[in-house]
Order: structure tokens, then sequence, then C-alpha cells
């Protein structure tokens, strides 16, 4: 049998290769902005060739779609977990915010990088995102819904109302990550009372 050994540490060096690409993308994104990043820029920053990038990525579109679906991976990987282990409405929602919150607080530069290329696909850059445009918003709604049925959280309040509520308090936390004055601490134990107290059977 012939042997795999000279394909499989192919395979691991190109997989090394591309995710060094695609950090060295996240960093300049995140540095110059989406239109400043070009392959030629990330290409100096890792010290190689731009015709290396371009074996590893069909363009920039596939590499700005690659560190679109890299972090939304990482950021379900850190939250869902978390999220899907609490048995109470309450928990369900307090770990929601607090890990959507902390994903952002421990990976800054991530953040802005996302920041920048939603900012380019509004302005007309080729949209990166695969799924539905209130994907998170849909999920969030059917987990309250989930809650409300058994009685764990108050039953006069619209799910879809709400979850794009608390979206756009988490999301509105994401262009503050730089400015030395934002507290995210307090911010996340602020939001977590502020919808508690919206959502919650007693209103404590």
């Amino acid at each position: 049998m012939r042997s795999t050994g000279a394909d499989d540490n192919r395979t691991f060096v190109s997989t090394a290769r591309r995710a060094q690409i695609v950090e060295a993308a996240i960093e300049t994104v995140a540095e110059v902005g989406y239109a400043n990043a070009s392959l030629s820029r990330i290409a100096v920053a890792l010290g190689i060739s731009k015709g290396v990038i371009s074996y590893h990525f069909a363009g920039k579109d596939d590499l700005i779609a690659e560190i679109v679906s890299q972090v939304l991976q990482q950021a379900r990987a850190s939250m869902q977990p978390r999220i899907e282990a609490q048995a109470t409405g309450p928990a369900m929602l307090r770990t929601y915010i607090e890990s959507n919150l902390e994903f952002m607080r421990d990976n800054p530069e991530r953040i802005s990088a996302l920041i920048e290329i939603v900012r380019a696909t509004i302005a007309g850059a080729k949209s990166p995102f695969t799924g539905p445009p209130e994907g998170a918003v849909h999920t969030l709604a059917e987990l309250l819904a989930r809650f409300q049925a058994t009685g764990d959280l108050r039953t006069d309040f619209d799910p879809h109302a709400m979850a794009i509520a608390i979206r756009a308090v988490i999301d509105a936390a994401a262009a503050r990550l730089t400015d030395p004055a934002f507290d995210i601490e307090r911010y996340t134990r602020e939001a977590v009372t502020i919808f508690n107290r919206a959502t919650s059977v007693t209103g404590d």
C-alpha cells in the first residue's frame, strides 16, 4: 500500500499556511479597513509573495469569506454550548448576553475586522455572509419562545421584537471596543439587568 505520509504532510503545511494568511488578513482588515486590505498588503505583512496567497485563495472575496466563516464558527463554538447548557429562561438569557459580549471583549481584532467587512458590504462589496440576514435574531427569538412556553419567561412580550432589541444592544458594543472609556464589564451587567427585568416572570 502506498504511504500517505507525504500527502498528509502537504495537507498539514497547506492548512497551516491558510491559517497564517487568514490571521494576517484579519489583522490587516482591522488595522487599515476593508478597502485598503489588498492581497499585496497582506502578503507584505506575512513576508510572502502575493502569489502564495493566490495559491491558497481564489481572490480577496474568497479570503474575506474565509475570515467571516472562521470568526463566526469560533463565536458559535465559544457561546453555543454555554447557552444550550442553561435549564431556565433567565439563566439562558443571562448567558446569551454574557457570552456574546465576552467573545467581543476577548477578540477585539476579529470583531473590528467583521465590522469593516459589514460596512464594506453595506457600501456595495460582495457579501461574504451566507446565512439569512436575521439568523441570530431568529435563533434567539426561538429560544425566548421556548422558555415562554414553559412559563419560565413572561408570555406577554413578542419574542421576535425582544430578540431584535437584545441583538441591537449586543451589536452596539462592537463599535465601542476600541474606546478606552468603554467599560464592557459594566455594559454587560447593565444589559443583563435590563433584559432580565423585561422578560422575567417576577420582573425582578
